[in-house]
């Protein structure tokens, strides 16, 4: 198998170790005496939705209702499907958070609320608090992505801007919560994945300040009024490690980073390569962290040390990337496009980064490959990768050289998966 083919097929081996529709089944519950509503919000939703739908008994009641991205729904029977707006929320998604409330107040205690929480679900998932609009919460979190803030920390802003999220959907059911997890984020904490509906949140209206503060967003007048109530203690805060409502709650993780990676590791490991994950929860700006990461790939292949090729250097995570220029691309076409800088066309290392959920950024593809010829084709068609990696244009780099890799919606996710493979 040639580099590209394996890392390819490396991808798509970690992305199958999240896949809903074969690990779900395994984790559902017996249903119970009253009847089951299954909720839920992410990327992996309708997927999730389509399994539990599968193996639920034919007659046990479920019913329930699921947000996910635009373009990433399945056709359902018992569990219906609403898609809305993903990484910026929009009223489809708020109207679909309020039915989802309102569903969720009328089950008892003979019930089950089986939660389904997935990547994305904080944006998906969006019902404003009342003292904020819709158009307040899609400008605090257009600024939030902007400034190039880390996921928990726009979490934090999010959960106390919501009337549904930081576990807030737990403390207004009466019922007993089964939480399927998958997970997106470093550390693999519920409180983190969507927001955290149905888990305790630590933090506080101070902490969400203070985030706000330190990457110096200029959010509307109607947050920070929010905030500061909150802070003064005029609102009341999300509810806490240690509330009672969370008593008759299990948030179980199901998929996370870690697993995929292993998946993904035996599968250079039957192909006779050495592999090393280096991290499932690498975080920090993307290009910084792609010179680490060749700084590495060129003392193997040049000195053989710290490990002798053949070696897969594997990791997962969400690094960030702050916009500065004008281009097009994610956190994974920027992570490539800066280690072809620094690996300057060095022989023998060839790389892959993509989103386990199919899209990187707001664009079409996963990711995109970079292999040792990268830099030298792109010079052949007048592209110089320095410039575009200082307009933030990854996209328009690997699409010109068509190294993009487009799956279209996998309707899981676990986050970025990287593998620099050196021969």
């Amino acid at each position: 198998m040639n580099p590209r083919d394996l890392l390819l097929a490396s991808f798509r081996t970690a992305v199958s170790a999240a896949d809903p529709l074969k690990i779900i089944p395994a984790h559902l519950p017996k249903p119970p005496r009253g009847r089951t509503l299954a909720v839920g919000a992410g990327k992996a939703a309708a997927a999730m939705a389509a399994a539990v739908e599968s193996a639920w008994p034919a007659d046990a009641a479920l019913s329930g209702l699921v947000i996910t991205r635009y373009g990433h729904g399945l056709p359902t029977k018992r569990i219906e499907v609403i898609e809305a707006g993903h990484p910026v929320p929009d009223e489809a998604g708020e109207g679909a958070a309020q039915r989802i409330r309102n569903e969720v107040a009328k089950l008892g205690p003979d019930d089950l609320l089986l939660a389904l929480v997935s990547g994305g679900g904080s944006a998906l998932l969006s019902l404003p608090v009342p003292s904020i609009t819709m158009a307040d919460l899609k400008a605090t979190t257009k600024e939030l992505l902007r400034c190039g803030a880390k996921i928990e920390d726009i979490n934090t802003v999010r959960k106390h801007l919501s009337a549904i999220q930081g576990g807030r959907l737990a403390a207004q059911c009466k019922a007993p919560i089964l939480a399927l997890v998958i997970s997106d984020v470093t550390g693999d904490d519920p409180t983190h994945i969507a927001s955290g509906p149905c888990a305790p949140d630590p933090t506080t209206y101070s902490d969400a300040q203070a985030i706000l503060q330190r990457y110096g967003c200029a959010v509307p007048p109607s947050v920070r009024d929010t905030l500061e109530r909150g802070r003064r203690g005029e609102l009341a805060e999300t509810p806490k490690p240690g509330d009672p409502a969370f008593a008759r709650v299990e948030n179980r993780v199901i998929a996370t980073a870690q697993r995929s990676l292993q998946a993904a590791a035996d599968k250079f490991l039957g192909n006779d390569i050495t592999p090393l994950i280096l991290g499932d929860s690498v975080t920090g700006e993307a290009r910084e962290v792609a010179k680490v990461y060749g700084a590495l790939a060129r003392q193997i292949r040049a000195h053989g040390n710290p490990f002798k090729p053949p070696v897969a250097l594997i990791s997962g995570g969400e690094c960030t990337v702050t916009v500065r220029g004008k281009g097009r691309g994610g956190r994974c076409a920027e992570f490539l496009l800066s280690l072809a800088v620094d690996l300057d066309g060095a022989p023998g290392i060839h790389a892959l980064a993509a989103d386990t959920d199919g899209i990187d950024g707001s664009e079409e593809n996963s990711g995109a490959v970079l292999a040792p010829d990268s830099l030298a084709r792109a010079q052949a068609q007048g592209l110089r990768a320095d410039q575009r990696l200082a307009d933030n244009d990854g996209y328009g780099f690997f699409s010109a050289l068509g190294d993009l890799v487009v799956t279209g919606p996998t309707r899981t996710n676990v986050n970025d998966y990287r593998v620099i493979l050196i021969v």
